[in-house]
C-alpha cells in the first residue's frame, strides 16, 4: 500500500488510541459477563441444595435483566467499533493527493449499493435470494463520484437446498462525467467455470471476447475481456493500465473484476472475511486487522483514479 509508513504513523498516534479505549470497554463488558456467568453458577448450586425454586425464580428475574443489558451492550460495542474505526481511516485516505478535500468521504454502517445496481454491472448473473449491503462509502476521486459497499450475495444452489455465493467482498460504482463509448468487462480468467451465466448474457448483447486486444502477456493470463464492437479497448484498458492491474493482482492476490457501461464504471473485489468486525472474546488491538481493511479500500479507490487519469 501507498503511503504505509505514513499510515503505520497515524495508525499509532490515532487509530491506536481509539482502538485502546475499545479494549477497554470490551475488557469492562466481559468482565461483568464473566461475573453474571459465575452469580448464575451460584445460583444453580443453591438451587441445588436448597430445592427452592420460589427463591431461585426470585433471584432469576433481575439475574435475566442484567443478562439482557449486557447483551446490548455488546450489541452496541460491535455497531459501533467499524463505525469508529473507519471515520478515521477516511480520514486519513482524504488527506491523500487523489481526493478532493471539498467532498470528504462519508460513511454509513447501511445502505449503498442496491440489488439493481450490482446486477446492472453485467459482472455476475444470478437469481439471487439474499443480498446485503453494509458499510458504504461516498466520495469523489477526481471527476468521478462513486459509493462503494461491502456485499454479501447469495443464490439457491441447484443440486442442493442451500445458498452458494455469488459475490462476497466490495463493490465499487462510480459514474464517469464523459460519455465512455461502448460497454466492457474484464473477469479473472481462474473464475470462469462460475461465470458462464454472466457471460452468454454478455455475448448475447453482442460482445465479443478481446484477448486480441490486450498488448499486455500477464494481463491476457489472469483476465478475460469482453466487449461490445463499438468499444475502443485500447483508449479504455492501455497497456499502461493493463500492468497496473496486474500489479494490483499480485499485491493482494484477490479476484478484481471490473466494467463499463457507457458513463458506468464497476469494481469488484472479493473478500470471504467480514472485515473490521471486531472480536468479543478476544483483543482488538490489531494492526494487520485495521491493514487489511485499508488496503482493501485504497485498491479500489486506485483503480479508480487510474482509470479517471486514462479516461
Amino acid at each position: 500500500m501507498e503511503r504505509l509508513e505514513e499510515f503505520r504513523f497515524y495508525y499509532n498516534h490515532t487509530i491506536y488510541p481509539e482502538l485502546l479505549r475499545m479494549e477497554r470497554q470490551r475488557l469492562r463488558l466481559m468482565r461483568l459477563l464473566a461475573l453474571a456467568v459465575v452469580v448464575l453458577a451460584g445460583m444453580i448450586t443453591l438451587q441445588f441444595y436448597l430445592n427452592i425454586m420460589v427463591i431461585t425464580l426470585f433471584m432469576l428475574i433481575p439475574h435475566s435483566l442484567f443478562i439482557l443489558y449486557l447483551l446490548y451492550q455488546i450489541d452496541r460495542f460491535r455497531k459501533s467499533f467499524k463505525p469508529n474505526v473507519v471515520e478515521l481511516l477516511l480520514d486519513f485516505i482524504d488527506n491523500g493527493t487523489n481526493f478532493d478535500s471539498n467532498f470528504p468521504m462519508s460513511y454509513t454502517p447501511a445502505g449503498g449499493i442496491s440489488k439493481q445496481n450490482f446486477l446492472d454491472s453485467g459482472i455476475f448473473v444470478a437469481k439471487i435470494d439474499a443480498f446485503k449491503a453494509e458499510d458504504t462509502i461516498r466520495g469523489r476521486i477526481g471527476e468521478l463520484d462513486f459509493v462503494l459497499s461491502e456485499l454479501r450475495v447469495r443464490e439457491t444452489a441447484m443440486v442442493r437446498n442451500d445458498l452458494d455465493v455469488v459475490f462476497q467482498g466490495v463493490f465499487l460504482h462510480a459514474r464517469f462525467k464523459a460519455l465512455v463509448a461502448g460497454e466492457m468487462i474484464v473477469w479473472p480468467r481462474s473464475q470462469r467455470p462460475y461465470l458462464t451465466r454472466a457471460i452468454k448474457a454478455f455475448t448475447a448483447k453482442g460482445a465479443l471476447n478481446v484477448d486480441h486486444e490486450i498488448m499486455n502477456d500477464e494481463f491476457r493470463e489472469l483476465f478475460l475481456t469482453y466487449a461490445t464492437p463499438n468499444t475502443h479497448v485500447a483508449g479504455i484498458l492501455p497497456e499502461t493500465m493493463q500492468q497496473a492491474i496486474v500489479q494490483y493482482y499480485h499485491e493482494v492476490h484477490k479476484d478484481i473484476y471490473f466494467a463499463f457501461h457507457e458513463q458506468n464504471f464497476f469494481v469488484a473485489i472479493t473478500e470471504p472475511k467480514d472485515l473490521l468486525e471486531p472480536y468479543i472474546l478476544w483483543s482488538n488491538l490489531s494492526y494487520g486487522l485495521v491493514l487489511e481493511f485499508m488496503e482493501d479500500i485504497t485498491l479500489v479507490l486506485r483503480i479508480v483514479h487510474e482509470f479517471d487519469q486514462k479516461i
